[in-house]
């Protein structure tokens, strides 16, 4: 059974139990990071396990779009913290239901990570090589 505790970050504050930021303004409202941002709600975890399994489920709700039904704003879009509440614990819940096949999503999504890591890495490398040789025959 999931616990957490979910709240609005305030600036300069730290939290000692493990933690995941939620970004709450702009058209990236929803989106998960370690890091805090400067607006954005807390969601507070008793162990590293729970924290991790529900940043994947907070990351999936983000890249399929999901708070964007929730968004105020006219200017500038934002996620209410009461719609976050309301609308997040079921749906984790819901998502969580299937243990076996929640591991599974997170395993693929862990691995889809790294590899996307992996051909930045391989891109800046390219590039790197493509300015070196540029530099040798430009300066013959």
């Amino acid at each position: 059974m999931l616990n957490f505790i979910i709240k609005t970050h305030r600036v300069g504050t730290i939290y000692t139990k493990p933690h995941l930021f939620v970004l709450n303004k702009g058209m990236n409202s929803g989106k998960p990071q370690k890091e805090p941002f400067t607006n954005s709600f807390v969601i507070i975890f008793q162990n590293e396990e729970d924290c991790e399994s529900v940043f994947f489920i907070a990351y999936s709700l983000w890249q399929t779009k999901f708070w964007h039904q929730y968004l105020v704003g006219s200017v500038i879009p934002f996620l209410r913290l009461p719609d976050f509440k309301k609308e997040f614990f079921p749906k984790a819940k819901i998502m969580m239901e299937e243990h076996e096949q929640h591991v599974k999503h997170i395993a693929a999504l862990k691995l889809l990570e790294q590899k996307e890591k992996q051909f930045h890495e391989n891109i800046n490398l390219i590039n790197d090589m493509r300015r070196v040789i540029l530099y040798r025959y430009c300066n013959k």
